[in-house]
């Protein structure tokens, strides 16, 4: 099998994944705060956050995804 030449990670990539994964979370988590049953704001905190946090790495992975179709969608055309 033939390796490319081209990096998969760079820091430029990983800067943009990491931008918009936390803003995801932070969407997510003013989302999910209305959701939770509660009137301790201590708890609507922790668990808009704890569902957040696992709805932001289903993102990371289907961003992961994306790029590595588009790559290969790509090389493919060449």
């Amino acid at each position: 099998m033939a390796q490319s030449d081209s990096k998969l990670v760079t820091p430029v990539s990983l800067a943009v994944d990491a931008v918009l994964v936390l803003g995801f979370f932070a969407f997510m988590a003013t989302v999910l705060a209305s959701h939770v049953p509660s009137n301790d704001k201590t708890n609507i905190v922790i668990w808009s956050c704890l569902a957040s946090a696992c709805m932001s790495g289903v993102f990371y992975l289907a961003i992961q995804m994306c790029r590595l179709v588009y790559r290969a969608q790509k090389r493919a055309g060449q």
